[in-house]
């Protein structure tokens, strides 16, 4: 074996020691999709992922990223997928507003990373799949690298056609893949491809899964014997492969993948997909967080992911891709300023690394804190990125959940609302569905909110919390956690599951729950 094969294989054997990508747990460092950090992570693998939005829940508050349109073909049919063109109010995979040369790709990417320094990551993801559009896929990686050297390169593939261009991968220096792995049964399968077109011909049914299952297992592998981090995508489709995808979960893990990101099927009639037309219901968020639990001893969980447009540009859950339209970039005065971004991004590494210690040195005053043994809570976050607490409760479109534990505060998942504050007045419809999206949780961390929804959540047995607002996230969360747990010392509270009653004793307010249906 020679050195950099040697190396390459002591890499890859300590990602499989990780689990993918580090066992540290509520420490509040930085890490791959859940917490690990710095010292979780061989060297080579810690630079990979210290900055990039999708491979690390942590980073994903500070970077951002973007993915350019330039591979409109696609060579299978997904029963969840319709990419419809110029559609730039819906936020979902394959949708974008338009179609990019190379060449606009590229001014693109300049302007973007010029305008945002702390994008760091350029990724292609269609709206078709990238690898069934070689020539502008490989063509786009060629002009960004001479342009933007510093951007990391990522792709994202259906696996068809992934093992042939493996080595083209790697020659670019494409550290990050996705591969979207949804079966390892080609019987299942055959309920989510209709069809694939691989080597000149349409496979169907059965077949058509069967070949696909084997050409993607093929290339994790081949990618992984590379130290190529792997991401795999599955979505999750209730009565179809939910229950299968801890084997998939399992079979990933197996061959190496850095994270398994389980995302729920979106199926809106309107968007014109066969699962949509048939009625083929999506998971609730708790279905969702149940399967991605039971995974949890497999390969690592991201559970960060927004399901981005493939023209998506900034952070995760925000999409600024209207401001660097194509006539806009095409007037703009751009100069790649490569210092400048550096020296921005070091700035966002100390903050980071400030917040890092001021949520070690929260979480140590947890350590032994009296009833924190087996007790575990879900507590909502209005956020508008940047880690902090920062969205007016009728402003938030999401909230992030976070689970806190005597290891501290984790995150689970993110629930889409409906916007409450609309004309300046409160929807109570939208109230209605919030509670529903956020009812296993014993609390809602917000900048701001009003007299009327905060007496409503209280109802529901969720406590509307806005002592921290524009705090950080972990270290706030924690510091609330140490309270509760304080309360149930006095006995003013005692603790339940959500859905059960979590009653006040001797306070001015009884919160219960009520079974939001």
């Amino acid at each position: 074996m020679d050195p950099l094969t040697a190396q390459q294989d002591a890499i890859m054997q300590e990602i499989a020691r990780h689990k993918g990508c580090g066992s540290g747990g509520g420490d509040g460092k930085t890490g791959c999709g859940s917490t690990a950090g710095r010292d979780d992570l061989p060297p080579e693998i810690w630079e990979k992922v210290k900055n990039h939005p999708c491979y690390s829940e942590e980073a994903h508050h500070h970077y951002a990223r973007m993915h350019v349109a330039v591979a409109p073909a696609c060579n299978i049919q997904c029963n969840y997928c319709n990419r419809k063109y110029d559609c730039a109010n819906e936020s979902r995979p394959g949708v974008v507003s338009e179609r990019l040369t190379p060449e606009q790709a590229a001014r693109k990417v300049v302007a973007v990373a010029s305008t945002i320094p702390q994008m760091t990551v350029l990724g292609i993801a269609g709206p078709g799949d990238p690898l069934a559009n070689p020539a502008k896929t490989f063509r786009t990686f060629e002009l960004v690298s001479r342009a933007a050297p510093d951007i990391k390169l990522c792709l994202s593939t259906n696996g068809l056609a992934l093992p042939d261009h493996v080595d083209t991968i790697a020659g670019f220096k494409v550290d990050h893949v996705t591969i979207t792995i949804n079966m390892i049964d080609p019987e299942i399968g055959a309920r989510i491809y209709p069809w694939v077109f691989w080597n000149h011909r349409r496979y169907t049914g059965v077949e058509a899964a069967r070949l696909l299952t084997a050409r993607q297992l093929q290339g994790l592998e081949m990618l992984t014997e590379r130290g190529i981090l792997c991401k795999v995508n599955s979505v999750m489709i209730p009565g179809v492969n939910d229950r299968h995808l801890i084997e998939v979960n399992r079979a990933v893990k197996e061959r190496g993948a850095f994270l398994h990101n389980i995302m729920p099927l979106i199926s809106a009639p309107e968007h014109g997909t066969v699962f949509g037309l048939t009625g083929q219901r999506g998971p609730t968020a708790q279905e969702l967080k149940t399967l991605q639990d039971a995974c949890e001893g497999g390969a690592n969980m991201m559970r960060h992911c927004r399901q981005c447009r493939a023209d998506a540009v900034g952070l995760l859950g925000e999409d600024r891709s209207a401001e660097f339209t194509t006539d806009k970039i095409m007037a703009m005065d751009v100069s790649y300023d490569l210092d400048g971004r550096r020296a921005y991004q070091a700035r966002v590494e100390e903050d980071r690394q400030s917040r890092v210690e001021a949520r070690e040195a929260e979480l140590r005053t947890l350590d032994g804190h009296g009833g924190a043994s087996g007790v575990t809570v879900l507590v909502a976050v209005a956020t508008k990125g940047s880690g902090l607490i920062n969205e007016h409760f009728g402003h938030a479109r999401e909230f992030q959940v976070y689970e806190l534990s005597a290891a501290g505060a984790k995150f689970v998942g993110h629930r889409r609302v409906d916007l409450y504050c609309q004309g300046g007045y409160g929807e109570e419809d939208s109230l209605a569905g919030i509670i529903r999206a956020i009812n296993d949780c014993h609390a809602v961390f917000v900048a701001k909110i009003g007299g009327c929804p905060k007496a409503d959540l209280i109802a529901a047995g969720i406590e509307p919390v806005d002592g921290y607002a524009h705090d950080d996230i972990a270290t706030s969360t924690i510091a609330w956690f140490k309270s509760y747990l304080d309360r149930i010392g006095r006995g003013e509270i005692v603790h339940a599951a959500r859905g059960d009653a979590l009653i006040r004793q001797g306070g001015l307010i009884a919160l219960q729950s009520l079974n939001v249906a």
